[in-house]
């Protein structure tokens, strides 16, 4: 689960450029909250991303804990060029990783989550 300081913003950002789908949306009123959530295929098969969004708190501290999402994709270099084109922020050019030979990206979502791409494994 991912919070998030504009939920439009970060459903326009999961859909259109890193073109997953909403599977599903609800609002809170008591609680003053909306959950949405996110993914490439249905819940029972694959994974879902939560975002909530607390309807009076635009922004939060992303803090020391939390690394990054990764996602999967048959070519970073395509991907990366892609999300760009979208208006994505790359944080991290395509290429190999630090210290192997992973092909990897990274990019940023509105709020500033940092996802990564990686080739799959050979």
């Amino acid at each position: 689960m991912l919070r998030v300081g504009n939920l439009q913003r970060s459903l326009t950002f999961y859909t259109e450029i890193l073109g997953m789908t909403l599977l599903r949306q609800k609002e809170y009123p008591e609680g003053k909250f909306t959950l949405a959530f996110l993914g490439y295929g249905d819940e029972k098969n694959h994974t879902a991303l939560e975002l909530t969004y607390n309807w009076k708190t635009s922004n939060y501290d992303l803090g020391t804990g939390f690394g990054h999402l990764a996602i999967e994709v048959d070519d970073v270099y395509k991907a990366a060029e892609k999300i760009r084109a979208a208006g994505g922020k790359i944080i991290r050019e395509p290429g190999p990783m630090n210290a192997g030979s992973t092909l990897l990206a990274f990019v940023a979502d509105p709020d500033g989550y940092e996802i990564e791409l990686l080739e799959p494994k050979a």
